[in-house]
C-alpha cells in the first residue's frame, strides 16, 4: 500500500521523494528478462510487444514491482557492453512507464551509467546483483539519484563466483559483508536500501540452505529483505529436476521466506507468488 507520510522505519522506503511504500504487507516483484540466455528459458524475451504483454499479465496477477534486466548473471554468462545493455533495456523501460504510469520499475544492472540512464527514463529502483562490487561508481550514483537500492550479497562475477564460496560461517560472513557496504551507503547519504542475501551467488547448495534457514537474522541490518530464489539451482539441484519443474519448490521457499519476514519476493511466476503472499498474510494477521 502507498501512503503519504514522513515517519518511516526499516519496513518502508521513499519513492520519488515523498511517497512512502510500506513493506509490512509483502510485495511481489516480477522478473522481466530482456535476454536470450537467462537460466530459465521461459523467461527470455527481446520482443517489446511480448514484454509489455508479460508486464500486463504480471500486474493483473498481483505484481507491484517489475524488475527489468538486460544482462544474464547466471554462472558463465556473457558480459555485454554498457551500450548493448542500454539498447536492450531503455526502450523497454520507456514503454513500460508509458503504459503503466504508476507501476514501480526496478532496473537489474550492476553498471552505474546504465542505472542512471534507467532512472532518468522511468525506473524507480536500482537492483545491483554485485552490490557495488563491479562498478565503483555505483554507490555515488545511487546517492546522487536518491532512489531505493537493492544491495545484494555476492562475490566476484558470473565467470568466477562459484570459486569464491569459502566462508567461516556463511550466515555471519554474509551479514558482515553486507553491513560493511550498508555503512558505506549510509555514509554517502543513501537512505532507502533493500537487502538481498544473494542466493546462488558465490554460495553452494548447502550454504544457500543454511543462509535461507537463518534468513530472519538478516533483520539485524534494519532494512527490508528481498528473497530471489525463483526456479534457481538450489531448488532443482536438490530435487534432481530442472528450472521448468521448480515452481513448487519456489513456492515452498517463498512461503518460508515470508514467514521469516521477507518483504519482497522476486519471481518469474507472479500469480502463484501472490497466492503465497495472501495465504501467509492471512496466517500472520
Amino acid at each position: 500500500m502507498v501512503v503519504k507520510d514522513n515517519n518511516y522505519d526499516s519496513n518502508s522506503m521513499l519513492l520519488n521523494g515523498d511517497i512512502l511504500y510500506n513493506f509490512k504487507c509483502p510485495i511481489v516483484m516480477g522478473i522481466i528478462n530482456i535476454t536470450p540466455d537467462s537460466f530459465y528459458e521461459d523467461s527470455r524475451s527481446i520482443d517489446s510487444t511480448d514484454i509489455l504483454n508479460q508486464v500486463r499479465a504480471m500486474v493483473s496477477a498481483g505484481a507491484q514491482i517489475v524488475d527489468v534486466g538486460g544482462v544474464s548473471t547466471r554462472p558463465g554468462a556473457d558480459l555485454l557492453s554498457s551500450d548493448e545493455e542500454l539498447s536492450r533495456i531503455i526502450p523497454i523501460i520507456k514503454d513500460i512507464r508509458s503504459n503503466f504510469p504508476t507501476l514501480m520499475i526496478s532496473v537489474d544492472t550492476f553498471r552505474a551509467d546504465v542505472a542512471k540512464q534507467a532512472v532518468l527514463n522511468g525506473a524507480n529502483i536500482i537492483n545491483d546483483v554485485y552490490g557495488g562490487g563491479f562498478d565503483d561508481k555505483m554507490f555515488d550514483t545511487v546517492a546522487e539519484l536518491q532512489v531505493p537500492y537493492v544491495l545484494m550479497h555476492s562475490r566476484g562475477n558470473a565467470s568466477n563466483m562459484q570459486d569464491l564460496s569459502v566462508y567461516d560461517d556463511v550466515v555471519e560472513d554474509v551479514c558482515r559483508e553486507l553491513s560493511w557496504k550498508l555503512q558505506e551507503l549510509r555514509a554517502k547519504g543513501v537512505k532507502d536500501v533493500i537487502i538481498d542475501p544473494g542466493f546462488g551467488f558465490a554460495k553452494n547448495l548447502n550454504q544457500n540452505y543454511e543462509l535461507f534457514k537463518n534468513l530472519s537474522l538478516l533483520q539485524i541490518l534494519d532494512c527490508p529483505i528481498l528473497v530471489g530464489i525463483s526456479r534457481k539451482s538450489m531448488i532443482y539441484n536438490l530435487l534432481r529436476s530442472n528450472p521448468k519443474e521448480a515452481l513448487n519448490g519456489t513456492s515452498v521457499l517463498n512461503t518460508f521466506g515470508l514467514l521469516n519476514n521477507a518483504a519482497i519476493i522476486r519471481v518469474h511466476d507472479v500469480e502463484e507468488a501472490d497466492e503465497v503472499v495472501q495465504i501467509v498474510s492471512k496466517l500472520k494477521s
